[in-house]
Parts: C-alpha cells; structure tokens; sequence
C-alpha cells in the first residue's frame, strides 16, 4: 500500500503554478504576490487563463492519484490521497515549500466521494462569489470536507480529511490573521 503513498506524492508534488508560469514567460511565481505557487497567486501576474488552468491542474493531480489507485492499487486510495495533499504542500523539489492545498483537496474530494466533492466545490464557489476573498473560500470549503464525509457515511475518510483540513487552516494562517484584521484582499485588487 506505500506504493499508493508514493503515487499520490508524486502526482501532488508536481508545482503547476510554478511551472506554467515560467513556460509562459512569466518567471519564479514565488518572486510575488504571497510566494505561493497556487492559482490565487498566478492570478496575480494578470493572466487570468494561466491561474484558471493552474487551479484545474491542481485539482486533477489530486483527482487522478486517487482514479489510479483505485484502478491499478485497490484499496491504496485513502493513501494516494494522502499522498497527493502532502506533495502539493510539501514538495520535496521545492525544500517542502508547496501550496495551500485548496484545489488538490478539491481534486481528492472528487476522487474519494463525488458527493463530497460537489460540496466542498459549492462551498468554494459559493463563499468567494459573496465575498471575492480566496482564502475565505477555502477555508469554508476545507471545513465541509470532513462534516460531507460524515454526512455521507464515509467515516473511513473523517480523520484523514479533519487532518487535511487542520493544514489548510495551518497553511492559511497569515491569511486568517488578514481575516480578522479586515486586511485581506480580495480576488480583483492588488494586495496591500
């Protein structure tokens, strides 16, 4: 089963943003913004298109760590899960420096249980279109992971996504302290 691990870790850990970017001419995405290499911060550069395809390819890392190990490792999907959250947060080519994890979460939501992940997408969505903050948005998201497991009687996945969801927030924390501070920008305006 470390094999669905070692899967999901190398799926997760391929840095989209970072790698997009400098494709498109656009240089280290590290070098601006909040140093994130997500689809919030590419947003950042201006290209619109470039963070849309970041976000997609984020989540589908995470998506098809769990597909392949469902169809090549039964029963290593809760691992590769696992897998491809981490290496999205702590990729090892990147001195473990990776995202916040919000569209992998998305990805192996989809991947886990489809109901969970329509829920963790309408409450991302959701909140960003009332608020136009990104971070808000996942954080709501990150919290509906684990109560949509439960929920949906797949108590198998409430301690993995309670501890997936406990790192989004650890992830986030400069950006809840912007929260409560009334400080943190959103989608549309340059950050302060």
């Amino acid at each position: 089963m470390i094999a669905g691990l070692l899967l999901g870790y190398a799926l997760g850990s391929v840095p989209f943003g970072l790698l997009l970017t400098r494709f498109a001419g656009g240089g280290d995405i590290r070098s601006i913004g909040s140093g994130n290499i997500g689809a919030t911060n590419v947003l950042r550069t201006g290209r619109k298109g470039l963070a849309a395809l970041t976000l997609l390819l984020d989540l589908l890392k995470g998506f098809f760590a769990v597909w392949l190990a469902a169809r090549y490792l039964p029963g290593g999907e809760i691992l590769a899960a696992t897998g491809a959250f981490l290496g999205h947060l702590f990729p090892a080519w990147l001195q473990f420096k990776g995202g916040k994890g919000v569209a992998t979460y998305a990805g192996i939501m989809f991947g886990l249980f489809w109901q969970g992940g329509l829920i963790y997408a309408a409450a991302w969505i959701g909140v960003m279109l009332i608020s136009r903050i990104s971070s808000l948005s996942g954080l709501v998201a990150a919290l509906s992971a684990p109560l949509a497991a439960a929920i949906f009687g797949y108590y198998e996945l409430v301690a993995l996504l309670t501890a997936c969801t406990l790192l989004v927030f650890w992830k986030h924390r400069a950006n809840i302290e912007n929260l409560i501070d009334g400080t943190e920008p959103r989608i549309g305006k340059s950050k302060s």
